[in-house]
Parts: C-alpha cells; structure tokens; sequence
C-alpha cells in the first residue's frame, strides 16, 4: 500500500485584528512560540492553553522551527505595536506617582 502525501497549511488564522492565532482557538501565535522558547514542550503548552489542541501546538511549532525569520520578524512588529501602545497610554495617563500617593495614603488613615 503507498502512502499519499499530502501538505498542509500551519494551524494559524489571522483574526479581524491582524493577530496571528493557533488552530480553532484565540490563543495568540505569540504565546505558543514564547513557551516554546522558554523550554515548555508541546504537550505543557497544550495544558496551558486548553483551548488549543496537542497536533495545533506541534504544528505551529513545526512551522516556527521551518520559518523562524518569518516568524520572528512577526513577533518584532507585534512587540513593536504593544511598545507604541504601552507609551501612547502612558501619555495620556501621566504621572500616576501623585495619584499613587494619595491611595497610599488614603489606605493608610483607612487602616487606622
């Protein structure tokens, strides 16, 4: 009996965001390969994340180790877009320092 060979497309979808996400799931594209870097296997990733499934994990992995400068330019613009938000919010909140203060202290008669 011969085997048929087939390809398939890495278990990632783009949502309406522009977001890189695994499988049927929410869980960002991002996530997996940051656990996997950090040394999680597959199968803890698949735990941690229960949404998606064991075969998604290893093939996002198996995409990941195949195209890591596609990937990893991806996750450069995605840490460049949440560093570009990060500060935009930071400028329009200020310095929250005097507000901390006076929670702190308010806390603080509070506990009196």
């Amino acid at each position: 009996m011969e085997m048929v060979l087939q390809t398939e497309a890495p278990p990632i979808y783009r949502d309406s965001s522009g977001a890189l996400r695994v499988g049927n799931s929410r869980v960002l594209l991002e996530l997996v390969i940051r656990a996997f870097e950090d040394g999680a296997t597959p199968e803890t990733i698949a735990q941690q994340y229960s949404t998606t499934t064991l075969v998604d994990v290893y093939g996002v992995i198996a995409y990941y180790l195949r195209h890591r400068t596609e990937v990893n330019s991806y996750l450069a613009a995605r840490e460049y877009q949440a560093e570009a938000v990060r500060e935009r919010i930071e400028r329009r909140q200020g310095d929250l320092a005097e507000l901390r203060k006076r929670l702190l202290a308010r806390k603080a008669v509070a506990g009196s």
